[in-house]
């Protein structure tokens, strides 16, 4: 097994895996027409049928039962603070197949002129009770019979006391907020933990007002909504899910990455220097110190900065972006655009972190100002 083991390291190294993912993904939702051409040439499309879900769900259990006769697998996967997560990559995967394999259904049957499987004759009724109270109830029922049955068969997980002199390493947030925790790593404080998850918010709130297709409202639909829902599951998928795996799973000592069956050595030391664009450029390139001015010593990167957020929104308007500009407007454009750049930020920075060891690309920390 030790192939196996080391080519399962190697895949999960973040670089490889966010690539692996962020090519992949339009694959499986494509968002344009050449996607969804190779999407049914390579045969993708199976992965949202009962045939998938099978062979997904076999799959992922197989890999999880052959990786617990590992001693480090075992200790990451069964730890009492991460055996949610490993249920939650078989929920996601499993509801989002629901909708997938919904709106796939009703794709075909619009295409056929036959209303979606949701279509209801608006004069027939759906009672509060029972068609509603009684499901929820017995639902209720069900979830507190399996909280009972976990409590019992695994400990909680509570520690010691905390103690300031004895810091757990490595310290990780509830695993809701481990995202935002990753995010922490590649932007300042101020950008991961209250402008981001702002944005975040307002973004969801923004959603009803600048997507308006009346195609897919009331009922599941993907051929209609390619674009939006394939932005959309990006964001919850590759810039949320997986940042909660890579913080459960591969985050070790020292906020090290550790490998699913590498052992968390606490003495692994990388020898990182990360350093700001100033001064790749000042000292790097022109082989001089640094401004004292501190507008002249980031300039680069309020230009880069300025730039990224002042040229790609015409030029997207102009190009990949055409049809949406014309839908939205400029107000309405000028956000969508906004909050998917603010979206993109996150894996560009996470390669030039890792790529170039860039820290910041703007940093005046006699403001507290770095991005």
């Amino acid at each position: 097994m030790e192939p196996f083991k080391n080519f399962i390291d190697v895949l999960t190294q973040p670089t490889l895996m966010l690539t692996l993912a962020m090519f992949t993904f339009p694959f499986f939702f494509p968002m344009n027409d050449w996607f969804d051409k190779w999407n049914r040439r390579l045969r993708l499309n199976l992965l949202w049928t009962k045939a998938g879900l099978i062979a997904v769900i076999i799959g992922l259990t197989l890999f999880f039962v052959v990786g617990v006769q590992d001693a480090e697998f075992r200790l990451i996967m069964l730890k009492p603070d991460n055996v949610p997560i490993v249920g939650l990559i078989f929920l996601v995967y499993f509801f989002m197949w629901v909708s997938m394999k919904q709106a796939s259904d009703n794709d075909k049957l619009l295409s056929t002129g036959e209303k979606p499987n949701e279509y209801h004759d608006p004069d027939e009724k759906v009672l509060v009770w029972p068609d509603l109270v009684y499901v929820e109830f017995i639902s209720l029922i069900l979830c507190m019979c399996l909280l009972l049955v976990w409590s019992i068969g695994l400990d909680a997980p509570l520690e010691e006391p905390a103690n300031p002199a004895a810091t757990p390493n490595p310290s990780k947030a509830p695993w809701y907020f481990l995202g935002l925790q990753e995010m922490l790593v590649y932007f300042d404080p101020w950008l991961a933990g209250v402008v981001f998850p702002t944005i975040i918010i307002f973004g969801l709130m923004a959603i009803p007002y600048l997507d308006k297709n009346p195609e897919g409202s009331g009922y599941y639909q993907f051929k209609n909504r390619r674009l939006a829902i394939s932005i959309y599951m990006f964001g919850w998928i590759i810039l949320w899910v997986l940042l909660i795996i890579i913080g459960t799973f591969l985050r070790g000592p020292n906020w090290n990455f550790f490998g699913p069956f590498e052992y968390w050595d606490i003495h692994k030391l990388e020898p990182l220097t990360n350093i700001n664009l100033s001064e790749i450029i000042y000292i790097k390139l022109f082989n001089t110190g640094l401004p004292s001015n501190i507008l002249v010593r980031e300039i680069f990167g309020f230009i880069v900065v300025f730039g990224y957020f002042l040229v790609f929104p015409p030029l997207l308007a102009k190009t990949v972006l055409k049809r949406i500009y014309l839908q939205l407007g400029n107000f309405g454009y000028g956000v969508f655009v906004f909050l998917l750049l603010c979206m993109l930020s996150l894996p560009i920075k996470m390669y030039l972190r890792w790529i170039f060891n860039l820290k910041y690309l703007i940093a005046i920390p006699e403001y507290f100002f770095n991005i």
